[in-house]
């Protein structure tokens, strides 16, 4: 063999190495490739498609789609939270994903998911405790309805004051105002209904309502709530002044050092405040309840014992004690170490 034909068949066992190490990559790459797509096929199925039922899911205001992303796996809602932020980036729907709550399910994949926290659809839950006044249910529908509460709000609901019934409702996140308070008077009705009327059946409903939203705020437990009830009696029957701390916290309003509507600790200056609901200085009744009463306060007010109590100090715990006479009081006063 001479040298041409080495040199030909040494440039054949090139090409072949060439095409065998070429073909090789090819191969690895389709290998990746396939293996990237069965990964992602794989992250973006549900998490257990037989599991139908939901649970809420809540994106604050200000997060952002990997945070979203780590929580969703963490609530076991999606399968890997990469996939998540590439199928967000991939369909730009950054901006798209709205905050609130949301009730998602293991069943859904990761597209339905996504089409969820875009269309917010889904209502949001916001529950009321007892004895929260109209501005502190405001605070709570902005924070819960950021993207259609609206400051107008705010008096509406004064308006409607003792019948914002406390209770847990879902609202659609683009509810109206008067769709709100439709819904809470609403209840208020039906749960007013339901209470037998027996021992105060003479009182009005506006008088029932503003004596049981003081009970809410004066009484911290609900043995105490009849009580309460009973020395407010007592003393509209002998035209003596309420003397309730709660109606001058509510006359104060908020209380920026505190953070609170209701102001902790009263001066004597506060008890002189000009207010028609300043029970130090007006007897009779506040014009208006002062916070929102749940029922059984509204049902310790009808079913006030008869008492002779005219007074009554909390303690360090919360806990009310009694008394007939201003020397038993003044006497509680220095027993139970309140100044």
């Amino acid at each position: 063999m001479n040298d041409l034909q080495n040199m030909r068949l040494t440039r054949r066992r090139r090409g072949g190495n060439v095409m065998r190490k070429f073909s090789f990559l090819i191969v690895l790459i389709f290998l990746a490739v396939g293996g990237i797509l069965a990964w992602f096929v794989h992250s973006i199925a549900a998490v257990d498609p037989s599991n139908k039922t939901t649970k809420m899911f809540v994106i604050k205001q200000g997060e952002g789609v990997r945070e979203i992303a780590s929580h969703l796996k963490e609530d076991g809602l999606i399968r890997e939270p990469v996939a998540f932020f590439l199928l967000v980036k991939q369909q730009g729907l950054d901006g798209k994903i709205q905050a609130g709550e949301f009730y998602l399910s293991p069943s859904m994949n990761m597209s339905g998911v996504l089409t969820a926290l875009q269309t917010g659809t889904f209502d949001a839950r916001l529950t009321i405790p007892e004895g929260k006044r109209a501005e502190e249910i405001a605070d709570l529908l902005e924070e819960k309805l950021p993207n259609s509460y609206q400051p107008s709000w705010r008096q509406r609901l004064i308006t409607n004051e003792g019948y914002l019934f406390p209770d847990t409702y879902s609202f659609a996140k683009d509810a109206t105002i008067d769709t709100i308070i439709t819904d809470m008077r609403g209840n208020f009705d039906k749960k007013y209904a339901s209470i037998p009327h027996t021992n105060k059946s003479n009182l009005s409903q506006s008088e029932l309502v503003t004596i049981a939203s003081l009970v809410e705020r004066e009484a911290l437990y609900p043995e105490d709530r009849p009580l309460v009830a009973s020395v407010i009696f007592n003393r509209l029957g002998i035209d003596m002044g309420l003397q309730l701390d709660a109606t001058v916290q509510y006359a104060l309003g908020y209380q920026p050092s505190e953070k609170s509507w209701w102001k902790k600790h009263l001066s004597l200056d506060d008890l002189k405040l000009d207010s028609p609901y300043n029970t130090y200085q007006t007897t009779g009744l506040p014009p208006t309840p002062i916070s929102n009463p749940g029922i059984e306060a509204l049902t310790a007010v009808l079913e006030a014992p008869d008492t002779d109590y005219l007074y009554y100090v909390s303690d360090s715990s919360g806990h009310n004690h009694y008394a007939k006479t201003l020397a038993q009081h003044n006497a509680n006063i220095e027993k139970y170490g309140v100044h």
